[in-house]
């Protein structure tokens, strides 16, 4: 058997006798001032351990998520109509998506992006409108022509009002004339204005009214508006509820549409009028009117993942627009592409922020105004560069995928009417962000040379000071004698 003797031979840590060491102030000192520098550097090292480390590559995209992206957006434009307002969407591959409104809602605003009533619904559209083919004479107009002054005259004098705004250049409201003159001699001919005094057909020029017209949001011509005087203008310092008509516009549809207008009505009276209870039909084409010239759109589209088109612009198939009169400022409150990250999921992975969130939605909150009085017929585009971001956890874990996108807006003058576009393109490339963690191993590895290098130092200097100190006591001994 082997003796204990020759196994205490290997020992590494070989011990001295309490009685042969030396306690001195100066290694009691540089023990403390050790002692502190291992906890100080062991608490680094502990810290740098569980502090999450990232690299960032780039790679070809390889996204799993589809052929389609989602678009979310909110914007508000103060000049732009909800009457009018449209969302379309085109790509290179040719598709063409007009007038969206499964996923878009629409708000009227003012001016100052206060909203100004509930969500504006454009209503169904069943069938093209229809105009009559009547041929217009000169001499045969039926409708009064109104300007500022009389036009608040006749809204307080007629239970209904119902009035074309038109412009003469304006291709639809050259079509509407004939028919509407007609439904207005007819109108005349069965209502006396002078003698029943229920119902008025007028017609404003939006080319000499232009206050008028615009106190009244009249962005597309002809805008059949229907007047009513009720309650409301005791209440309501003179307000008039009204509504916009979207029906057909022959003759016969006209005059029928005024006669269940008028029908409610009692002859005698001419200071109150009685709610609509015309059928169905004529409900189904007049719809109320809005009471501001803003809209705020908001909602969600999703497109094909290719270079393409996101167009918000004023259209109808049976108005004209004055493009010198359209004003496509907006404030874009919310614009992003991808699923939007939770906050909960933010939450769960805060330690990733500085890689995250920062062209998420660079857009939000950014204005862009064309001051009309200086620059008309002017288009606002933005030119989105977007790019896919992956966050992978350990082993591969899919933590986070969003879009980032860059941003670049200009104010470009167009011959037609003007638009808000915002062109995107996806990038072939994609950014990979990998959580890197540090082994224990290597953890434990740097604990030992903390302790260990701490502790040689320390003996080192410590030995550098004894004798130091022992050296000058025999230089003063030696001085002495």
């Amino acid at each position: 058997m082997v003796s204990t003797g020759k196994i205490k031979s290997v020992d590494f840590y070989r011990k001295i006798p309490r009685d042969l060491t030396e306690a001195s102030l100066s290694g009691a000192g540089l023990s403390i001032v050790a002692a502190l520098s291992m906890m100080f550097l062991l608490g680094m090292e502990l810290h740098s351990y569980l502090l999450l480390s990232t690299s960032t590559s780039v790679i070809v995209d390889r996204s799993t998520d589809g052929d389609f992206l989602r678009c979310e957006f909110n914007i508000s434009f103060p000049a732009l109509s909800c009457e009018f307002a449209t969302v379309d969407v085109s790509d290179v591959l040719g598709t063409n998506r007009l007038n969206i409104t499964k996923t878009v809602r629409k708000f009227s605003i003012d001016s100052n992006l206060n909203p100004t009533g509930a969500e504006f619904h454009s209503g169904p559209v069943t069938h093209a409108i229809k105009h009559g083919d009547e041929v217009h004479e000169e001499s045969d107009e039926g409708s009064v022509k109104l300007n500022a002054h009389s036009f608040d005259k006749s809204t307080h004098q007629y239970p209904i009002l119902v009035v074309n705004f038109y412009a003469p250049w304006c291709y639809w409201s050259n079509r509407l004339k004939p028919s509407w003159e007609k439904a207005a001699k007819i109108i005349r001919e069965r209502y006396d204005p002078e003698i029943d005094g229920r119902i008025l057909l007028a017609k404003v020029d939006c080319t000499q009214e232009g206050d008028l017209c615009r106190s009244n949001h009249i962005q597309g011509y002809p805008s059949i508006r229907i007047f009513r005087k009720g309650s409301d203008v005791r209440t309501d310092h003179g307000h008039h509820d009204h509504e916009s008509y979207y029906g057909d516009r022959d003759t016969d549809s006209l005059v029928k549409t005024m006669e269940s207008l008028v029908a409610p009505i009692p002859m005698e009276s001419q200071k109150l009028a009685l709610e609509d209870k015309s059928d169905k039909t004529a409900e189904n084409v007049k719809r109320p009117a809005p009471r501001t010239g803003g809209c705020r759109i908001e909602g969600y589209v999703r497109v094909k993942k290719v270079p393409g088109n996101l167009v918000i612009s004023a259209h109808s198939g049976a108005h004209s627009f004055d493009p010198s009169q359209m004003n496509m400022s907006h404030l874009i409150s919310h614009l992003s592409f991808g699923m939007k990250i939770s906050h909960k999921m933010m939450n769960d992975v805060k330690r990733l922020a500085p890689y995250l969130g920062r062209n998420h939605d660079r857009l939000n909150g950014r204005s862009f105004i064309n001051h009309h009085d200086v620059d008309s017929n002017v288009t606002i585009e933005h030119y989105l560069q977007i790019v896919k971001t992956e966050v992978l956890g350990k082993g591969d874990h899919r933590l986070i995928e969003e879009y980032e996108y860059t941003a670049h807006s200009s104010l470009v003058e167009s011959a037609h009417v003007p638009v808000a576009k915002f062109h995107y393109e996806l990038s072939p490339m994609q950014v990979l962000i990998t959580e890197n963690r540090k082994s224990f191993s290597h953890f434990i590895t740097n604990v030992c040379a903390i302790i260990g290098g701490v502790f040689t130092v320390a003996g080192i200097v410590d030995s550098i000071l004894h004798n130091t100190i022992r050296l000058m006591r025999k230089i003063e001994l030696g001085k002495n004698f």
